[in-house]
Formats: C-alpha cells, structure tokens, sequence
C-alpha cells in the first residue's frame, strides 16, 4: 500500500477516535458514558500494556509515544511483529477474535494512551459506523502488512530486508529534526526484526555506514541515500 494511502488511514481514525467525533456521533447518553468509561494510562519506556497471554479487557489509543508488538518463539527469543506510534489502536484484534492476547505490547518510550473497556469499544463500533468503516481500512491495511512480511522474509536476502526496514521504519515513525528515524534500537532488535543473527546484523549496518548509505549515532540512524537504499531493497513506497 502506498504511504499516501497509509497515512489516509491514520489520519481517519485518528480524527474518528476523539471525544469531538464521538459528541457528534453518539446519543448525549451514549456520550456521556463513553467519558465516564474512558482513562488516561501512562507507561514508562520499558513497562508492559498488555502481556501475550493476557486477557483482553480494552483498547489502547496512544496518544502519545512509541511501542511494540512482539512475541516470544519456541525457543524464548522474541520477535518483533510491528510498532506502533502516538495516533494508533492497540489491543482491539483478540477482543474481536474474543481471544487472549496474541503478542506483547511493551512502551519503547514514554506513552500515554487512551483506554476503552471492551464493552464500551464494542458498542461503540455498533453504534458510530464512521468508526466502524475506518476499522475495516485498518484491519485490511494490517492483513496486507501481514501478507507483505512473509514475502519480506521467505524471498529477500538479509541486506535487501535491512534496505526495507529501515525506509519503512522512516516511512512509520518519521525522523527528528536532524534526521534521525524517531526509535533507539538495539543490534539485537534490528537482528529480530530482519531475521538474522545480531553479529550478521552489526556488520550490515558497519557497511551501510561505510557506503555512505547512513548515519549512525548509537543506536539512532539516519537515512543518506533514500534512493539506492530503494534499489537495493527493492521497495515501493
């Protein structure tokens, strides 16, 4: 799916998931039931939002910060599955399977999400359909991520999904205001992420570097050359 398509999703649940939307869009009882149900949680940068395992009770809307989705494999190491940032919703597919979590949700930052009750959210997605169509888009938008990731990883070499990751996680998250992709990252996690070994990873990312591909500051890189990182990917964006 292309960015602009992406980024029309966002911006429509976005502009849906706000009390003004939800005044306009619901019963006066409707409404006031809504604010009454809805908190405000905060995470510190390492803290849990919900664990793989765990019972759904709600949905998360962060509004502000960073996190990710990630799930341990047979042999305990953990694979990162998305992130997600401030304007997104958490936690509402094993609501709607009426399952336990599938995966989980840790702060890669300090965030602050919004927290809906499962009984609300899910009258919610009766009662509002503007809510209820930009559900759809999303849930199709994630299917089709989910079917681009197994292709990523079946038929990609290990430098041509590093080339990918890195305009994607550009794309999703955005850059700092010196260019920098807005997430600190481990060599450990950009190894999980593109299927491979840590050390296999650090050297990739030492040639990247060395081709003048990107900046690296720690664990903060920068794109250099959008365009050969492209072609070498092979990606469409």
């Amino acid at each position: 799916m292309s960015l602009e398509k992406q980024t029309l999703i966002e911006e429509s649940l976005q502009k849906v998931f706000s009390d003004d939307s939800f005044r306009e869009m619901l019963s006066p009882a409707d409404y006031a039931e809504y604010l009454s149900a809805k908190q405000v949680l905060k995470f510190h940068k390492g803290e849990t939002i919900f664990d793989d395992g765990g019972t759904p009770n709600g949905v998360y809307f962060l509004s502000k910060g960073t996190a990710k989705l990630s799930k341990q494999g047979v042999y305990g190491k953990e694979q990162i599955l998305r992130f997600i940032k401030e304007g997104d919703l958490i936690g509402y597919r094993s609501l709607l399977c009426g399952e336990d979590f599938q995966a989980k949700a840790e702060a890669m930052t300090d965030v602050e999400a919004q927290f809906l009750p499962s009984g609300i959210f899910l009258h919610l997605l009766e009662v509002a359909p503007k809510l209820s169509f930009v559900m759809l888009q999303k849930i199709a938008f994630e299917l089709g991520e989910s079917s681009n990731t197994v292709t990523f990883l079946a038929q990609k070499t290990v430098r041509e999904r590093l080339a990918e990751i890195l305009l994607l996680l550009e794309q999703k998250l955005g850059t700092d205001p010196e260019g920098f992709i807005k997430i600190s990252l481990t060599r450990e996690e950009i190894a999980n992420i593109i299927g491979t070994a840590t050390e296999s990873a650090i050297r990739l990312i030492s040639e990247f570097k060395q081709d003048g591909l990107i900046e690296v500051e720690g664990r903060n890189l920068k794109i250099l050359n959008h365009e050969k990182l492209i072609k070498l990917g092979h990606v469409s964006l």
